[in-house]
């Protein structure tokens, strides 16, 4: 899978231990930036993660600020987005399984990197259940 990465000025590190994380699962990484510790403003690195998964460049985005809110926020302003913010394992599991997320928001403030990893490895690997969630999501895109 290709897997799209975004993040700020306050969430550089953490990207970086996450890409080289995903690419040792075996996946492809999108680097979208920034690589500046210069404070800039998250939603322009929401929307190139948006973009790059609306274009098909990107299976699924993780996007990455000091809380996640903001990326998320941003996010799914845009057509065929699920952006989830996640702190704990479980909820990223439910965002995959409940609701297809295809982009993951994460705060390097709130979350440490090791917990990240965690996040992020079930967040790749948990399937959508379709059935019954697969109604839900269709009402997500229709709104």
């Amino acid at each position: 899978m290709r897997i799209a990465f975004a993040s700020d000025h306050a969430a550089i590190e953490l990207r970086t231990v996450l890409m080289d994380f995903v690419a040792d699962l075996g996946h492809e990484v999108l680097d979208l930036g920034t690589k500046s510790r210069e404070s800039c403003d998250y939603p322009d690195f929401a929307r190139a993660g948006a973009e790059a998964l609306q274009a098909g460049r990107a299976e699924r985005a993780i996007l990455i600020c000091g809380t996640g809110q903001g990326m998320a926020m941003t996010a799914n302003r845009f057509a065929g987005v699920r952006c989830c913010a996640c702190s704990d394992v479980y909820s990223a599991r439910m965002s995959r399984a409940h609701n297809d997320a295809n982009a993951l928001a994460l705060g390097a403030r709130v979350v440490a990197a090791g917990l990240a990893c965690e996040i992020v490895e079930v967040w790749l690997r948990t399937s959508f259940e379709g059935g019954r969630h697969s109604r839900r999501v269709a009402k997500i895109a229709a709104v």
